[in-house]
């Protein structure tokens, strides 16, 4: 028989050896395996889309190119299904969302005040007097902007510049004039459009590109890989229309709102009918250009 000094020897022994062993070690027996080499934007086999973890298919945006599986000559001649309208709802003060156009405006200012002022050829002060209030409602009844309340949200500015641009795209002028054909993305304006010497051939449209933390990188970059019916494994959503120049970072349409207080994920979003015209101006080969830096999230 074991002496009583034995087993508690033995006791003390386990225990040591216990204590011995790090803390990462047990911990590391139900940790994920190193992800593998996926990315935004990568797609898969239909069969099989959206069955592996999102940590599978490392961090957003990344510098190498996705793995691409080949569409057959149906899918890629097919377009992606339209998608519902991009409604022009503006963010407004939360006791604004209901208000139609014969309420009173409230004199509440918003960061886009002054630069309203300054389009509309009003006094830019800042302040929200009646006949400040009148005039951007009048813009925002003209436009079909929702709801027409008067204040200046980031719609109603972004509308604004839009129509700016429109006659002078490259008001900056930051966008390299070439020979050849050059996608232009203007990240502090939130545009994009296609010129090819001094003649604009598509555009200008309105875009999204990446918020805090998934920034659109910047500089020259050149369109590698084209899509018609691309599809993300990261997040298990349609890419339509994709057409990628940064690793995994693409233009590409979204199926639902490109006018969002954060950003994307570092591609530039773009509205179904304006991904699908850019589709058709843009080749494999074409150059792009992205300057700027988006304010905001």
């Amino acid at each position: 028989m074991m002496s009583r000094r034995s087993v508690c020897r033995g006791i003390a022994v386990l225990l040591a050896v216990v204590a011995a062993v790090p803390v990462g070690t047990v911990a590391a027996v139900s940790a994920p395996p190193v992800p593998a080499s996926g990315s935004v934007g990568a797609s898969a086999p239909a069969a099989v889309r959206g069955s592996r973890p999102p940590w599978q298919d490392g961090n957003p945006g990344p510098v190498r190119p996705p793995a691409v599986d080949t569409p057959t000559a149906g899918e890629d001649a097919r377009d992606p299904r339209d998608a519902p309208a991009d409604e022009p709802v503006d963010y407004v003060p939360f006791g604004d969302a209901g208000a139609r156009p014969a309420v009173a405006c409230g004199g509440r200012t918003g960061r886009y005040q002054r630069r309203v002022e300054r389009w509309l050829k009003l006094r830019v002060d800042g302040k929200q007097s009646a006949a400040d209030c009148r005039a951007i409602r009048a813009f925002q009844i003209k436009q079909g902007i929702e709801p027409a309340s008067g204040f200046a949200g980031p719609l109603t500015w972004a509308r604004m510049r839009l129509l700016s641009a429109r006659s002078a795209p490259d008001a900056s002028p930051a966008c390299p004039a070439r020979s050849y054909r050059v996608a232009c993305v203007d990240l502090t304006r939130r545009l994009t459009w296609v010129q090819q010497g001094g003649k604009v051939l598509y555009g200008p449209v309105p875009m999204r590109s990446g918020g805090a933390g998934h920034r659109t990188r910047t500089g020259w970059f050149t369109i590698y890989l084209r899509h018609r019916n691309h599809w993300s494994t990261l997040y298990n959503t349609p890419m339509p229309y994709a057409q990628f120049f940064s690793g995994g970072q693409a233009f590409h349409a979204i199926h639902g709102s490109i006018r969002t207080v954060g950003g994307s994920m570092g591609c530039v979003n773009l509205r179904l009918t304006d991904a699908r015209g850019l589709w058709k101006v843009l080749r494999t080969g074409d150059r792009v250009y992205v300057w700027g830096r988006r304010s905001g999230g």
